[in-house]
């Protein structure tokens, strides 16, 4: 039975630089990469590819020794330009030159039919699998493994994100089909979960084979951490899988199709630049044809993703594997003259201080990167329960990270958590803690022990 879930905890950040729903009329990527540090819990990663091959979209060109049967392939077809590696040889990228027109290995459409393990083996294999997050960890899914459920988030709250009902238009047969590729790997439910302060896009409100939720309230309320909490929380042993819904567009193109078709559109956002919109690319895409000689000013921080979760990355960097949206904003590199003590309506804050009348703003606000103060003593403030719409004790239990205390980990909460659910809590923390790299230390601490 559909659920409808109101949340009341929870900020929304109103940012300068958000997106038109129209397309931009930008140059093309013409490079692509595979990046292992996109992916947490990646343990051993081996390349198949050298530099010089030739390779399809859908040719494997990574696996990790410790899941070899899931295969991280080439979103485009071209040539292997660049095998690029870091301090004691990590892996960083594979880096692709896109062919003109973009070729796919086939690997026959895929019968729903067929047993469980058959069908996991098969999406494994075609490139779609790396898009199945494990929680708890959040880390990719192994296939061997049965979750209580599947849970997909249908709108995303993070600032300046895309719009679903835009970027996934005419895409409805593809998502339904994963949906029901999805329905084959679980016991339990497949949860889709809608914003129900506005009509859902077609796509999402027509669904079959699975269950419709509703939920409102300020962001995280389109994290799917948050909506797991408030629908069937994962306990110690438990297991339940995510996917995002550019990511079961790509199951059910491989089901459907027979082919990995890493396309997707993606946003354009950020008070720095000075066309934002919608562009269509691949997976893996190089930033630079759309950012440079598109910018306000020349000393940005260019971010794949969203402010509060995305990852830095150079003007020539690459988009993450996860991401449809790039945001460029000032990079705040200054020292402030009284800091906060100077009274100012222009700085977004979701404490009422001295000096802080941002409350007075009603509009947008234009954001850089300065902390606005450095690291100090983690004190109780209750900032942290203002915006985290889940029951449990998030002071305590970061203060449990700190002290590696596994059993407080546990019993506190952190199977329900990954960084991007306290992201808003590392946004309105005085004491300036860099909380999402505490909470994957954390995870690792549980996982690896």
């Amino acid at each position: 039975m559909s659920k409808i879930v109101k949340l009341k905890k929870g900020f929304d950040l109103k940012l300068a630089g958000k997106a038109p729903l129209e397309m931009a009329n930008l140059a093309s990527a013409q490079t692509f990469a595979i990046k292992p540090t996109d992916f947490p819990g990646i343990q051993r990663p081996k390349v198949l590819v050298n530099e010089g091959d030739t390779v399809k979209a859908g040719t494997p060109i990574l696996i990790d020794k410790a899941m070899d049967q899931v295969f991280y392939v080439a979103p485009v077809s071209g040539e292997i330009v660049e095998i690029k590696r870091g301090d004691k040889r990590k892996l960083l990228e594979i880096k692709i030159l896109a062919d003109q027109t973009i070729t796919h290995e086939n690997f026959g459409k895929i019968d729903l039919n067929q047993d469980r393990d058959a069908l996991a083996a098969k999406l494994a294999s075609s490139g779609v699998w790396p898009n199945i997050i494990q929680r708890p960890y959040g880390v990719v899914a192994n296939p061997a493994d049965s979750p209580k459920a599947i849970f997909i988030s249908a709108f995303d709250s993070h600032p300046l994100a895309p719009d679903y009902g835009f970027t996934l238009k005419g895409q409805e047969k593809f998502f339904q089909a994963g949906i029901d590729a999805l329905a084959k790997l679980t016991t339990g439910k497949v949860h889709v979960n809608i914003d129900g302060s506005k009509p859902a896009p077609a796509i999402f409100s027509g669904v079959k084979n699975a269950q419709v939720n509703q939920f409102t309230g300020a962001h995280p309320a389109g994290n799917v951490g948050i909506q797991i909490h408030h629908l069937d929380p994962i306990n110690k042993g438990e297991i339940a899988w995510t996917v995002s819904p550019v990511g079961v567009i790509q199951i059910g193109k491989a089901v459907l199709e027979g082919i990995y078709d890493a396309s997707k559109t993606i946003v354009l956002t950020g008070s720095e630049l000075t066309k934002t919109g919608y562009v269509k690319t691949y997976t893996g895409a190089n930033v630079s044809s759309y950012v440079k000689g598109n910018l306000n000013s020349g000393h940005v921080r260019v971010i794949s993703g969203n402010v509060l979760t995305g990852e830095k990355i150079n003007l020539d960097g690459h988009l993450g594997f996860y991401h449809s949206q790039i945001t460029v904003i000032p990079e705040g590199d200054y020292e402030e003259f009284l800091g906060w003590v100077m009274p100012t309506t222009s700085k977004l804050s979701v404490h009422r201080a001295l000096g802080m009348f941002s409350f007075l703003n009603k509009g947008e606000f234009k954001v850089d990167t300065n902390t606005h103060g450095e690291e100090r003593a983690f004190v109780v403030t209750g900032a942290f329960e203002k915006v985290l719409p889940m029951d449990i004790l998030p002071t305590y239990l970061f203060k449990a990270i700190i002290a590696e205390d596994y059993d407080e980990m546990e019993e506190l909460g952190l199977y329900e958590l990954v960084e991007e659910d306290v992201a808003l809590c590392e946004f309105v923390d005085p004491s300036k803690n860099e909380l999402q790299v505490l909470v994957r230390h954390g995870i690792e601490l549980l996982m690896y022990s």
